[in-house]
């Protein structure tokens, strides 16, 4: 089966295309400059820029792949969860090209394709726990198979990627700055500011990130003018109070449902603490911790085209009546 991915929820554009679900293409044209200058994604912004790059992203896709669209047997691309504008591109761009080939049309959760995204390098057998956890999303699942997922416990307000941005915005770090923080983290001593570790109930497998920004915020005031070094130390600090917290409630997930197997998906899966941590502690209590490169960790089409082969080669397809859903769920 050759497939043709499409993935646009945010302010990535992505194609990717697969041969029997092997990866031959993955194509990502990024909007992070456009939306620097504002702080955050503009969802207008985003969906216009979608429609001028989804084309040409599909287009190389196809060419790195060394095959024309008329030869393509699927199509597959994500309906949901994110920005209806940028989803519809996207989705429609897909429909379209299904429609005019008359081949089958599938439709693809974007975070049943981050839990799948680690099948594309190693193969994890199921079920195994899956911590999805981006600037919009965290949350913990156990994973049976492509599709049969189900919600253990999630976010009761922000993000964890959501927590990095704006305390990186709090010292200036620019959008998105949890990337920029990771980097001055590891010069950086994670005990200098006391920053809380909310629920930490031990049997407790929900998330709170919205006290860390108050936190945060309060020591900056308290403390001044940052200079290099402490910039490093709030840097370092920030990020172990969101990671110790991701990686304790992923362990404990495991333990609870009994299944040794833990898999990271998600933008903030790049972070490089925890990546570290979690394989450590991991080891501690005899689970396989189990890690995408980072390039499958932020939004692309390859792990949208590994969810949606799984669920074609069962038989699987959508009408092309499918519509964007920008709050649909998964697992709950």
């Amino acid at each position: 089966m050759l497939l043709l991915a499409v993935e646009s929820s945010c302010d990535e554009t992505a194609a990717a295309v697969l041969d029997d679900g092997k990866l031959t293409s993955n194509v990502v044209s990024t909007q992070v400059d456009i939306h620097a200058a504002w702080g955050g994604v503009v969802p207008e912004l985003a969906s216009r820029n979608h429609a001028l790059t989804i084309i040409p992203v599909i287009t190389q896709a196809l060419r790195d792949a060394g095959i024309g669209v008329h030869q393509l047997d699927a199509v597959c691309a994500t309906f949901g969860p994110g920005l209806i504008g940028s989803l519809l591109v996207g989705l429609q761009a897909a429909k379209g090209i299904a429609y005019a080939r008359g081949i089958p049309f599938l439709g693809v959760n974007h975070l049943e394709g981050h839990l799948a995204a680690i099948q594309l390098v190693e193969d994890v057998p199921f079920p195994y726990v899956g911590l999805a956890c981006s600037g919009g999303h965290t949350a913990i699942y156990r994973v049976d198979d492509v599709g049969k997922v189900t919600l253990l416990g999630e976010t009761r307000d922000d993000a964890a990627g959501e927590a990095f941005d704006k305390t990186a915005k709090l010292i200036g770090l620019g959008y998105p700055g949890g990337a920029v923080m990771d980097q001055l983290a590891e010069g950086g001593d994670p005990t200098r500011f006391k920053l809380p570790r909310a629920l930490p109930q031990l049997t407790d497998i929900d998330f709170s990130f919205s006290g860390i920004k108050t936190a945060a915020r309060t020591a900056l005031e308290k403390h001044g003018k940052l200079d290099e070094q402490t910039t490093k130390d709030f840097c370092a600090s920030v990020r172990a109070a969101i990671v110790d917290v991701l990686v304790r409630k992923s362990l404990t997930a495991c333990r609870m449902q009994n299944v040794p197997r833990l898999v990271l998906a998600g933008g903030v899966a790049a972070n490089s603490l925890l990546r570290r941590q979690v394989v450590e502690q991991g080891l501690k209590y005899s689970v396989k911790v189990s890690v995408p490169p980072k390039a499958l960790c932020t939004d692309n089409a390859a792990m949208v085209g590994r969810a949606g082969y799984a669920r074609l080669v069962r038989g699987e397809t959508h009408p092309l009546t499918l519509d964007a859903d920008p709050s649909a769920r998964v697992g709950a």
